[in-house]
């Protein structure tokens, strides 16, 4: 039970961080490292995503819910330069993010993970991880003529990679092709990768989908982990369990919009949540609005 759970130090001030603030769609938050503004996207006639206002709390674990279509993965998108919005505005650590590529985010430290694992299959664990390094001075053509210019980098690379293996577990398929792991098993190696960059915060895209049952506890503790590190993280997830396990604090999405805000135990008695997954409104807009017949 959650309740029976002993916080560590860093989770306590996350959620006393979080005590004060009201639960309502959009709310201001003590300390955000990502801030948007009237973000919205279309695909034809069709609004995928129109978000007023979000605040992601630093050095808090915040999910990201809502029923298939709501537009949590357009919104990860666009946040994180995969996508462009058709308007808004959106600030990582106080620095605009408009017209930043994805890559450039990366090395700004937010990072992000994907529902289905991007790993590269014919190469090996240990390769995967340190190209999820940056700033490799080897990267420059002219300074990969001289091996004594980047070798010590490299082999600093290599540690940290080494690091991350074992933290998560995949120390032992380190020299293994990553085509060769389970699903499961390239969750933690995307997860892994996506912390060479030494992010401040980490964007997870359902990191429980595809996950057997044994594996699940071990990921929610590598990301209760994360946030004990110091880092913020951001997850999009259907596994209500997992959420709820979790999470210091919900955004929930609904056509494209933030319908609720608030800590797990608030969010699970929401009504508006509760008809957005029981279908409690019957065809009508969860928005309050009329939807043609």
């Amino acid at each position: 039970m959650v309740a029976d759970r002993v916080y560590t130090e860093t989770a306590q001030r996350a959620r006393a961080a979080l005590a004060g603030v009201q639960p309502a769609p959009g709310v201001a938050k003590p300390d955000p490292i990502l801030l948007a503004d009237k973000v919205k996207k279309n695909f034809g006639g069709v609004t995928a995503v129109d978000v007023d206002h979000i605040e992601v709390q630093r050095g808090s674990i915040t999910a990201l819910i809502g029923p298939n279509g709501a537009g949590k993965t357009t919104l990860f998108n666009l946040l994180t330069g995969f996508d462009t919005p058709d308007t808004g505005e959106w600030r990582f650590d106080g620095r605009s993010l408009a017209k930043v590529v994805a890559h450039k985010t990366a090395s700004m430290g937010m990072v992000r993970t994907f529902q289905l694992t991007k790993s590269l299959t014919k190469m090996s664990v240990i390769e995967n991880m340190k190209l999820g390094a940056t700033h490799q001075v080897g990267e420059r053509w002219w300074n990969g003529l001289f091996p004594f210019r980047w070798k010590a980098q490299e082999q600093l690379i290599e540690q940290r990679a080494d690091q991350l293996l074992q933290r998560f577990k995949l120390d032992h398929m380190r020299n293994e092709y990553a085509g060769t792991l389970s699903g499961g098993q390239r969750k933690l190696l995307e997860m892994s990768r996506a912390l060479m960059t030494n992010p401040r915060l980490v964007m997870l895209d359902e990191p429980m989908a595809g996950v057997n049952p044994a594996l699940k506890q071990s990921l929610n503790e590598h990301i209760r982990g994360l946030r004990d590190d110091g880092m913020t993280v951001l997850f999009v997830e259907h596994d209500m369990d997992m959420v709820h396990d979790v999470s210091d604090w919900v955004i929930v999405m609904a056509e494209g919009r933030i319908i609720a805000e608030g800590t797990p135990e608030a969010i699970a008695a929401n009504p508006a949540v509760i008809e957005a997954y029981l279908g409690a409104h019957q065809g009508k807009s969860l928005l309050g609005e009329e939807t043609p017949s």
